[in-house]
């Protein structure tokens, strides 16, 4: 197992047994793994959570918000099949966890966030860690970001009830989507896209239980 960083050594056992978890449930990218021992989780979740912050379960975050489980982070984040350099869009920036995992991944970030307090957490948070392939925007997820599209890969990390179309189009060709959909309470399916030209192959991954991605109303 790889050296744990220096910012997890006060949870450096609840850090490897997550870790430990993850692998044993499936997760094989040795770089993946790495990136859990790297990047403290328990500073993306309330000071009253850190204890809490390495356990295999989601936590609030407040506004109505979660940071999802790690495995679930883990099993989306193998499923998108990075490459060095590729252009990620992350639809839900929440507390900012996936954004610093794919991050580790050497990949280049753009996350879009519509709670204004957590934009403006995630933001504050990340200018005190060493990340400079992430790139923020205030938004509607529903939108996309369309300034720096085509994007290699898509993450979404919360539930619409359907596949957003702005998001398929900024997909590029041969890109892959991860993301959950359904209707909040009941029964969501995880989801991974691949795009190959005008057409959209889709694979189930299993069900899953996400907050709503959130619209803007006006």
């Amino acid at each position: 197992m790889s050296e744990i960083a220096p910012s997890i050594k006060p949870f450096r056992k609840e850090a490897q047994a997550m870790v430990a978890l993850i692998e044993h449930r499936g997760i094989t990218d040795p770089k993946l793994l790495e990136a859990f021992l790297h990047v403290p989780r328990h500073l993306f979740v309330p000071e009253s959570l850190h204890d809490k912050a390495y356990g295999d379960y989601p936590l609030p975050i407040g506004y109505g918000q979660t940071i999802s489980q790690p495995y679930i982070v883990a099993l989306m984040t193998q499923t998108l099949a990075l490459k060095p350099g590729d252009r990620v869009l992350e639809i839900g920036t929440g507390s900012g966890y996936q954004a610093a995992i794919l991050a580790e991944m050497r990949v280049i970030v753009y996350t879009v966030e519509i709670v204004p307090e957590l934009y403006a957490s995630a933001r504050a948070l990340f200018s005190s860690l060493d990340y400079e392939n992430v790139h923020f925007h205030l938004g509607d997820g529903h939108k996309g970001w369309h300034e720096y599209k085509p994007y290699d890969k898509i993450i979404v990390t919360a539930a619409p009830p359907t596949v957003p179309s702005t998001l398929v189009e900024q997909l590029a060709d041969g890109g892959h989507m991860v993301i959950p959909v359904g209707p909040k309470g009941y029964h969501q399916v995880l989801l991974r896209l691949t795009k190959t030209g005008e057409q959209i192959n889709r694979q189930e991954l299993g069900g899953v239980a996400f907050v709503p991605l959130v619209k803007e109303t006006h």
